[in-house]
């Protein structure tokens, strides 16, 4: 029996969950080559993938790029905590926080502190000169604590 999961009210089967990975490990691969790996011909594929996209699951196709071949070597975790939590004082740093070039993600959490910022940098010295005067230039910034990747074991 194939495992389902429910989206509500969309649901994937096991060979749409088999579309997803492929297309996860490699955005450019055909539809040819895709139906070939789980057993279908072009047109059943192309349908099940532009149902997905129609539907929301597939929300776009981007390209992943290597930040060591642009020179952006040290990746940082932020883990920001604010002073006051009102929403336009969350909207001031959210709005901030987006426009920072070093900024590949941000996530608004919850547990010890209020924002898990990923940053990528060249440098340690690129990384202070952003924590001193694009970081803690941003309002109501109560603590950062950095978090220096060493090594990523697993990438999305």
């Amino acid at each position: 029996m194939k495992e389902i999961i429910s989206l509500n009210p969309f649901q994937l089967d096991e060979i749409d969950l088999q579309i997803l990975k492929l297309l996860g490990e490699n955005a450019k691969i055909g539809t040819k080559e895709i139906g070939s790996k789980i057993g279908l011909t072009v047109t059943p594929t192309f349908e099940r993938i532009r149902r997905m996209e129609k539907r929301g699951v597939i929300k776009g196709y981007t390209v992943r790029i290597d930040p060591a071949a642009i020179g952006k070597e040290l990746m940082v975790f932020c883990q920001v905590s604010l002073k006051t939590h009102n929403t336009e004082l969350l909207d001031v740093f959210e709005t901030h926080v987006k426009e920072l070039t070093e900024v590949a993600s941000v996530y608004h959490v919850a547990g010890n502190y209020d924002y898990l910022v990923q940053v990528q940098v060249s440098g340690m010295s690129e990384y202070q000169s952003f924590l001193k005067e694009k970081l803690a230039s941003i309002p109501n910034i109560a603590n950062v604590q950095s978090t220096f990747v060493l090594s990523s074991l697993k990438k999305n």
